[in-house]
This record gives structure tokens, C-alpha cells and sequence, in this order.
């Protein structure tokens, strides 16, 4: 396929012609040429007055498959991401088995062969996510997992993770922290705080994600490794990573989109769509992410996809699972936040694959075509018709959000949205 974006502002820090207007011309898959008039015969999308980015990449994507399909499947879970701008997508090990040995890896891997979007399964720190065990950490990396994670599962055994921490620098790969201790957070669904009290609902304290953020950078100062926060929500997490930042350690950090525009305050109506973890957390908060991103202690942006059918989701509060579908909506509701296109891209786009040591998809002649088309000032309404997810447990499903992908283009395939 040949295709000449005309017009197009590139956003890339990593590519001499950042912040310049030009043609790009793709043959073949491949960057051919980049230059302010370029005329030959291929297929032309007009790009006058929008921006040409490396294509998004999610740290923290959930896609049911293997054995959770009727939430999301390889096909819709990639048709959503194509829709939100993302050519990349880091899977994490949530699945039925879980991905915890290197054939749940290999066959990711080889199911995604040939898609827009190249997958990047993570695999399980411990066997079936237990917390008891290594898996079989070594074998899924040769077999292509970059890093390792339980998910959803915060590591409650010390002695594990240092043990994680210590065996994958062997290799060069990062371990995934999702701050919880679950000795405090207990069973509570909500934000510990006003609204909490407010709705007669017990609550997750801010604590319990602090503690754990606490004893894992002292862990990995110990071993001497690095180590990667996933969906940090409060202003106390942002101070700790920064001041760990500070002293050197080896650490990064991503924040969910939804809690950059989102608090407890929503959560006024039960309404079970809101309900995810981390939980909705202050507008204290929510400004300290934003600062922590604008002042790079916060290093990407993330997703936290998390498809559920509608029997989990559209039932009494306390009972709903966790977490909404994200991948069409992240893009959005950053800009919604207040971030500039150009920061967006380095927290979406350039910090993610560097966080997880997969090569960079880079706006330069000679280099393979992995890019975004975007209009940052499009206003758009998201539908359960334009919803290309399997699922639909979304608040913002029939919302107008500003900032559209308009195509996406990756291992020489368009995707039009």
C-alpha cells in the first residue's frame, strides 16, 4: 500500500521534523519520504490542520482472551484500540487460565500476527496470580512477554516480589506494581473520604496504596532494579515516585485516563459505571496527577481497559465489578484534562514503549510507518453504535468528548475511523 498524508503537524520528540507541517509519503509499509510538497501517485489523506504522531501504546490494556471472550476478544479488543489511536497494546495477564508459562504467551502472540495493532502479552509474576510462587518468568520472556505483572492482583508477599525484582534483572525485564494492600483496603468499593462518609459506604483509604508504593521502592532500591507503578491515584503516590525519582532510583509511573478528569463526586448517583480501581479519588488528587505528569514524574497515560459484560456491570453498586472500557476514550478525556497534543504524545505514544524496551516508532524517512492521525479540536459523541468494543461499560457512552482519531496506520495496514 502507498499512502501521502498532505499537510500534516508532526508531533514526535524523537524525529528532526517535530513540530513541522509536511507531506509523508509510505511505501511498502515503510517512510519514504517527508517533505513540505510531495507529488505521486497513492492513495491521499488530507491532514491540513491535524497532527501525525507515533501511534499510541497502552501499558495497561485487559482483553479477555484467552478464556474471557464473551468481555473482549483479540479482534474487538484491537478494532477499539485501532478507534482510539493505539498501534500497541501491553495485555495484561487477567485472563482464564492466566498468562503465567510461555504457552499462554506463544499464543497471543501468534493470534496477533498480521493486525494493525502489535500485541505485547505481560505475563504473571506468580503461578495462576497467587501471590505464592514465581511463574515461569524467564521462559515467557524469551517467548516475547517484556514484563511481568499479577494485574489486578497487588503482590502482597514482600519475599515475592524482592524475589521478582531480583531474578528479572538477569534478563532486563520490568515488573509491574499495582499499588494495593489489601490488608487495608479490605473489601471497601469506594474512595475513603467526604462522598464516602456521604453515601454510608466504607472506603479504601488513600493509604493503601501509598504503603504499598512505600515498601516496593524500598524494595527495588534493595535489589537495585527497576520498577514500574501502574494506575497511581493520589497526590501522597505522585510526592513518593517523585522524591524516589530525586534519589535516583530506577522507577516509572502511569495514570489511567479516566482518574485525570474524574472524582468521588460521581459516584453520588450509585451509578455502577463509575466504579473502578484504583477508585474515583479527590479533585486534590486529580490536580496533583496532572501536575505530576506535566512535570514528568508521572510517565505515561494509560487505558485500564477492563471489559465486562453487562450482567457485572448494570447491577446494585456494591456487587458491580471493577473498572470501565477505556481504549476509545483515553485519547479524549487527556485532552479533557487540560494536556497539550504534545504532551499527550510523549505519555502515549514515546514514554510507554521506552518503559517497556520495544522499539520506538519514530516519524523519519527510512523508518517502518507506525503513526497516528488525530484532530485535537474534533468533537465527537461516543454511542454503543460507534463502540467497538465487545462491551459497553462505559460512563461516557452517549457523551460528546472533544479530540477524534481520524486513522491509524501500523504493519502496512489502514484503519479509517
Amino acid at each position: 500500500m502507498n499512502l501521502l498524508i498532505k499537510s500534516a503537524t508532526i508531533i514526535d520528540p524523537q524525529s528532526p521534523f517535530h513540530q513541522k507541517t509536511a507531506d509523508i509519503l509510505i511505501e511498502k509499509g515503510y517512510i519514504t519520504q517527508i517533505a513540505p510538497n510531495i507529488n505521486v501517485a497513492a492513495e491521499v489523506i488530507d491532514a491540513e490542520g491535524k497532527y501525525v504522531s507515533p501511534g499510541f501504546f497502552d501499558l495497561n490494556c485487559n482483553i479477555g482472551e484467552l478464556g474471557l471472550e464473551t468481555k473482549e476478544d483479540l479482534d474487538t479488543g484491537t478494532k477499539a484500540a485501532m478507534a482510539g489511536g493505539f498501534t500497541g497494546l501491553a495485555l495484561m495477564p487477567n485472563t482464564q487460565p492466566p498468562v503465567h508459562s510461555k504457552a499462554e504467551v506463544e499464543y497471543l502472540v501468534n493470534r496477533a500476527q498480521n493486525n494493525l495493532v502489535d500485541i505485547f502479552p505481560l505475563g504473571a509474576i506468580s503461578h495462576k496470580r497467587e501471590g505464592k510462587d514465581l511463574a515461569e518468568m524467564y521462559d515467557m520472556y524469551k517467548s516475547g512477554a517484556k514484563a511481568f505483572t499479577d494485574g489486578n492482583r497487588p503482590v502482597q508477599d514482600a519475599g515475592l516480589m524482592e524475589r521478582a525484582l531480583l531474578y528479572t534483572m538477569g534478563f532486563g525485564a520490568t515488573v509491574i506494581s499495582y499499588p494495593e494492600d489489601l490488608a487495608i483496603a479490605g473489601k471497601a468499593k469506594v474512595h475513603e473520604g467526604e462522598v464516602s462518609t456521604y453515601l454510608g459506604m466504607k472506603g479504601i483509604p488513600s493509604l493503601a496504596e501509598e504503603l504499598m508504593i512505600v515498601r516496593d521502592l524500598y524494595l527495588a532500591e534493595y535489589a537495585g532494579s527497576k520498577i514500574h507503578f501502574t494506575t497511581i491515584s493520589t497526590a501522597r503516590s505522585v510526592a513518593l515516585i517523585r522524591d524516589a525519582k530525586l534519589k535516583g532510583l530506577q522507577v516509572t509511573c502511569d495514570v489511567a485516563a479516566h482518574h485525570l478528569v474524574l472524582t468521588d463526586e460521581a459516584l453520588k448517583g450509585f451509578d455502577s459505571q463509575y466504579k473502578v480501581k484504583p477508585p474515583l479519588r479527590t479533585q486534590h488528587d486529580v490536580n496533583a496527577l496532572i501536575a505530576g505528569l506535566k512535570d514528568g514524574t508521572i510517565d505515561a497515560i494509560v487505558s485500564q481497559h477492563t471489559p465486562h459484560e453487562v450482567e457485572f456491570k448494570n447491577v446494585e453498586f456494591e456487587v458491580a465489578e471493577f473498572g470501565i472500557i477505556a481504549l476509545q476514550t483515553a485519547f479524549s478525556l487527556a485532552l479533557q484534562a487540560g494536556l497539550s497534543p504534545e504532551l499527550i504524545v510523549e505519555k502515549m505514544a514515546v514514554n510507554p514503549r521506552a518503559i517497556l524496551a520495544v522499539p520506538a516508532a519514530t516519524i523519519a524517512e527510512g523508518k517502518k510507518a507506525n503513526l497516528s492521525v488525530f484532530d485535537s479540536e474534533a468533537e465527537w459523541e461516543y454511542t454503543r453504535e460507534n463502540n467497538r468494543s465487545k462491551s459497553y461499560n462505559s460512563p461516557f457512552i452517549n457523551q460528546n468528548l472533544k479530540g477524534k482519531v481520524l486513522f491509524v496506520f501500523n504493519n502496512n495496514h489502514l484503519f479509517k475511523a
